[in-house]
């Protein structure tokens, strides 16, 4: 009876774990995610989410941001944790319950480089996701859902874009966010009570009519939370 308790106690740590880093970008009009192109088995030569397994003496947040920096050589980023993927069959060469961590970030201010077992590194259209290896659809589906929720309540969005945008880029990227068309008009109406700081710049270098610069004022908008219950919500 022991004996078989035993047995049964040690297959509770057989377990491996993992960090997957779901990094997002905007760029071009288009919102978009960093893969990698594996170059090891399982599932060499396809495109990835940036993952590996966790030491042992490992932190979950330490993990993720070695594992980041050694495969795309991105670091010193805000990463959020997310949700956790445990099916059994999700790896094939094992039990291994994975924990998705995700970040946005300006994409002309990191450096993304493939390295250690990374063949290849692409940003790639949130609308255009391959398939990936492991249950990597999935967890991108499910993280997608949390940002998109974010963006609606939470100033995200001006970690993706440069800082200083257009008010027209500011609307591309929930448009792209959400697929869908925003009147020009309701939108600069909605966006009104966010502090934003209009600069006495324009756009360079376009050819279309170039368009005024805004920056998000961060301070101002912590001290509105804090006065009034300011929320924002988009």
């Amino acid at each position: 009876m022991t004996h078989n308790y035993k047995i049964e106690f040690e297959k509770f740590f057989s377990y491996s774990l993992s960090v997957d880093c779901l990094i997002f970008g905007f760029e071009e009009g288009e919102i978009k995610l960093l893969l990698i192109k594996r170059n090891m088995d399982p599932f060499k030569g396809d495109w990835a989410i940036p993952g590996d397994l966790v030491y042992p003496e490992e932190d979950l947040e330490e993990a993720a941001s070695r594992i980041l920096f050694d495969l795309t050589n991105i670091k010193n980023i805000e990463l959020h944790q997310s949700q956790t993927f445990g099916k059994p069959d999700r790896h094939p060469q094992g039990r291994v319950i994975t924990c998705a961590y995700f970040a946005m970030v300006k994409i002309d201010e990191v450096n993304a480089i493939a390295s250690s077992w990374a063949n290849e590194v692409k940003w790639v259209p949130i609308q255009r996701i391959p398939k990936l290896a492991f249950d990597h659809n999935e967890i991108f589906n499910s993280s997608l859902e949390l940002l998109k929720i974010k963006l609606s309540n939470e100033p995200i969005c001006f970690d993706l874009l440069p800082d200083k945008f257009t008010l027209n880029e500011l609307q591309q990227l929930y448009e792209y966010a959400y697929k869908v068309n925003l009147n020009k008009a309701n939108f600069r109406k909605k966006i009104k009570p966010i502090p934003l700081i209009e600069h006495n710049e324009k756009q360079k270098n376009v050819k279309h009519r170039p368009a005024k610069l805004f920056s998000f004022d961060e301070h101002k908008f912590e001290r509105l939370v804090n006065q009034r219950n300011f929320r924002f919500k988009m």
